[in-house]
Formats: structure tokens, C-alpha cells, sequence
């Protein structure tokens, strides 16, 4: 389990600057070990998980890499920050291959070194998290666990266990790309349908005048070309769940006769005479305004109110972007494992870019850039030179940018204030210089906006 406070150990054969080191860490609300040598530290991480370790690579008679490397090995999810003498960066670059989280140059910086502790903890505890999700889809034998910690995202994981067990209709609305088929195939494998077949159909990739043959089948004969007879998706789908993909681009005339199944659950081949009763359930999905659609006369209302049983809305990724990290880790477990690569890690600095970026093709798109970069990217770090053009033009030296433009000038200004103590310095006489404004300006600004430090 988790201490209360994070675990740093400082491992450094120089006792000044393990104490200030540790001084400042501690200030910071770190619980700190320190060791003067990698023996000693080997004794104190046998005894307890530590979330980081500060790491000098140079001390008498040990080897930091060979430390690094070892560590890195037997304690994946302990984040290292190695410390190097000024003017060593070949020394940290070759740490960062082997899998180093960052470097700092001593002297030791004060303001940044409890920056990059801090976003070296969240790397540890995105880790930690990323490795009980695994263990819960493991549990739950593949039983459609959703990626993500966001409230959004856990608003739509409730709703799949409230709506599996039923056979109520369900319409999952959401942009392109948001994993509405996911959430589907979640309700199939939560239900007790889990066992029947899990049919999808694109309704807006078929021809109109194939969207009957294909929902209801067809007998032999029925129109040139039907040698056999066929079943339709709906008898493919007995016994479990029909997904309907984009259903509001289905036909008036399709909608028409897909109403009376819905009603019915019965239906006739086309050129058929004979009644086939199937047992299925209704799921679909759309990334359009149906209501809108109604409006419009292109969806008919008596369909969209049998659709609209049950509504789960899945948000859109720059909604949910505390789910980015995330979503990237199993991604980059997954493409690593599907090409037999070496599992690579992202740069602190290209994390942030890719946290601030506004994924208009939402998951599918975080989805392909992350395989992408496994095929194409032979280093085992992934940084900012390896994203696309599109992602280095934004702007997001915070990994929380946002645009400025439309937003409140009081936003804006608790923003600002909120970022500088996070990602500068978290000193506020400093922090108020930076700002324009006097500390005393500073402390009445972080009371009104109620902003924790």
C-alpha cells in the first residue's frame, strides 16, 4: 500500500547535500530517507517502497549507471532523478536512456528540484495506477473496464453497471472518436448477454438501398444476385446485443421497419414471407444531434424516443484530460507488446504537450499517434521532436495549457497564479515577483480563489 505522504530517498556520498536536499524535500511534505552509499540505500528499499529516488551518479567506489539500471530493473514503478556535476549532460542523457525520470545539476537548484520531484511522484503514482487497472480488467476477466480516473469517465463506468444487467435500449451519443463502441461492448461484456454474439453494424457505411437485406436478410431469389438465402444482422445478433454504429444515418424506410422490430422483436427477410422471432438487444450509438436530426425530419421522433431509453453521453478526451497519462500508458503497452518493441517512455515535456493538446479525433486519434510513434521512433525516450507539427504549435509548457481566448480575466488571473506556484517556484515572494504584484497581493489573490498550495 501507499504511505500517507510520499517516500524520497536521497542517495549521495556527500553529507551537506544530502541534508539540504532532504531539507527542502521534507519542507515540501515528503517523508525522506537518505543514504550516503547504494548499500546503504539497498538496505533501506528493502524495507520500504520509496516513490523516488535522488540518485547521484558519482560517488566512491560504486557505478550510479549500473545503480540506475538495476533499480530501474527490479523496481519499475520507482521513479529515479539522477544528480550529476555541471557540465555531465552526455552522463544524464546516457541516465535518461536507461530509464532515468530526469536529472538535476548541482549545485542543486532549490526552486526547481521540488518541481521535479513533484512531477516525478504523479509519474509514479500514474504508474501505480495504471498497473491496478490492469489488475482490475484482470479480475473482471476482460469484462470491459473503461481506461480513466476523470469524473467524466466515471460517471459513464457507473452507468454501464446500472444498465448491463438490464435489456433496456440504450443510446450512447458522443464526437468521433470518444470510444462510444467501447462503452457498448462494456454493456455486453458486464450483462448477462456476454455470452450470445456481439453484432455491430455501420449504418452510416451502408448503401440505403443495402440497409434492409443486410438488418433483415434476404431469401433466395428475392432480388438478381440473392443466390442463397441469408440472415440478416438481427439473426446474427440473437441471444445478444445488436450495435447500431451511427444510427441516424439509417433511411426513413429502414426506419420505418427497424421501429417495428424494436416494438416487436419480429421481423421478415426481404422477399420473405415467413415471421423470424429473434431475442436481442438494442444498443446504438451516434456522434449527431438526433434531436436536431428530428427536427430536421431525418430521424422520425417515434424512433429517436425508443432509442433514447437510457442516454450515456461519453465526454470528449479535452474533457477527461486527466485520463491522457493514462490512456497513453496502456497504449504504449499495448503497441509495444503487439510489435515485440522494447516499451518506451515519454519525456516529462513531451507528456505535457500531448496532456495539453485539444484532441479533436479524440481517443482514436491519441490512439493511432501513440502507434505511430512506437513504429517509428527507435529511442527509447519519446520527446517533442517526435510529435507531429500540429502539437508542437501549441503552447503547453504546463501540463494543464489552455488558451487563453473567451476565458474570464478572473480565470485567466487564477490561472496564472496557479501555474507559477506549481511549474515555477512554489515560493510566493518569488512567485509575486514573477506575477507583477506585491506577496501581499499574492496571499489576499490565493484566498479569494480558494487555490491550495
Amino acid at each position: 500500500m501507499m504511505s500517507e505522504k510520499p517516500r524520497i530517498l536521497v542517495v549521495d556520498d556527500e553529507i551537506n547535500i544530502r541534508s539540504a536536499v532532504a531539507t527542502i524535500l521534507e519542507r515540501s511534505g515528503y517523508t525522506v530517507e537518505t543514504a550516503a552509499d547504494p548499500g546503504e540505500a539497498e538496505r533501506i528499499l528493502v524495507n520500504a517502497e520509496c516513490h523516488v529516488i535522488l540518485l547521484d551518479l558519482r560517488m566512491p567506489g560504486s557505478n550510479g549507471l549500473e545503480c540506475l539500471s538495476r533499480w530501474r530493473g527490479e523496481r519499475p514503478e520507482t521513479e529515479v532523478i539522477v544528480m550529476t556535476a555541471f557540465g555531465s549532460v552526455e552522463t544524464a542523457v546516457e541516465a535518461m536512456r536507461l530509464g532515468a525520470y530526469d536529472y538535476l545539476q548541482k549545485p542543486i537548484d532549490r526552486d526547481r528540484l521540488p518541481i521535479v520531484v513533484k512531477k516525478a511522484v504523479e509519474r509514479h503514482l500514474l504508474t501505480a495506477e495504471n498497473k491496478a487497472l490492469k489488475e482490475r480488467l484482470a479480475r473482471r476477466d476482460g469484462h470491459g473496464t473503461l481506461i480513466g480516473r476523470s469524473p467524466a469517465i466515471l460517471r459513464v463506468d457507473d452507468l454501464i453497471d446500472l444498465v448491463a444487467p438490464s435489456d433496456a435500449t440504450v443510446l450512447i451519443v458522443g464526437e468521433s472518436g470518444v470510444g462510444k463502441e467501447r462503452v457498448a461492448r462494456a454493456i455486453y461484456e458486464r450483462g448477462p448477454r456476454s455470452g450470445g454474439p456481439f453484432i455491430a453494424v455501420n449504418c452510416g457505411a451502408l448503401p440505403e438501398a443495402l440497409q434492409e437485406s443486410e438488418l433483415f436478410g434476404y431469401e433466395k431469389g428475392a432480388f438478381t444476385g440473392a443466390t442463397t438465402t441469408k440472415p440478416g444482422r438481427f439473426e446474427l445478433a440473437h441471444g445478444g446485443i445488436l450495435f447500431l454504429d451511427e444510427v441516424g444515418e439509417m433511411s426513413l424506410k429502414t426506419q420505418v421497419d427497424f421501429l417495428r422490430v424494436l416494438e416487436s422483436r419480429e421481423f421478415r427477410r426481404v422477399g420473405g414471407t415467413k415471421v423470424v422471432k429473434v431475442d436481442v438487444r438494442i444498443v446504438a450509438a451516434t456522434n449527431r444531434n438526433l434531436k436536431k436530426a428530428v427536427e430536421e425530419g431525418r430521424v422520425r421522433e417515434d424512433l429517436y424516443y425508443r432509442l433514447n431509453v437510457v442516454p450515456i453521453r461519453v465526454p470528449p478526451l479535452r474533457e477527461r484530460r486527466d485520463d491522457v497519462p493514462l490512456l497513453i500508458e496502456a497504449f504504449l503497452d499495448e503497441f509495444a507488446s503487439v510489435y515485440k518493441r522494447e516499451r518506451q517512455v515519454l519525456a516529462p515535456e513531451t507528456l505535457a504537450r500531448l496532456e495539453a493538446y485539444p484532441w479533436p479525433g479524440n481517443v482514436r486519434e491519441l490512439r493511432n499517434l501513440l502507434e505511430r510513434l512506437i513504429v517509428t521512433v527507435r529511442e527509447s525516450v519519446i520527446t517533442p521532436s517526435h510529435l507531429p507539427p500540429e502539437m508542437l504549435d501549441e503552447a503547453p509548457m504546463s501540463s494543464r495549457g489552455h488558451r487563453l481566448a473567451g476565458k474570464a480575466l478572473r480565470d485567466i488571473e487564477k490561472q496564472a497564479i496557479i501555474e507559477t506556484l506549481r511549474d515555477v517556484t512554489p515560493h510566493r515572494e518569488k512567485a509575486a515577483k514573477i506575477l507583477g504584484i506585491s506577496p501581499r497581493a499574492l496571499q489576499y489573490k490565493i484566498k479569494e480563489y480558494g487555490i491550495e498550495t
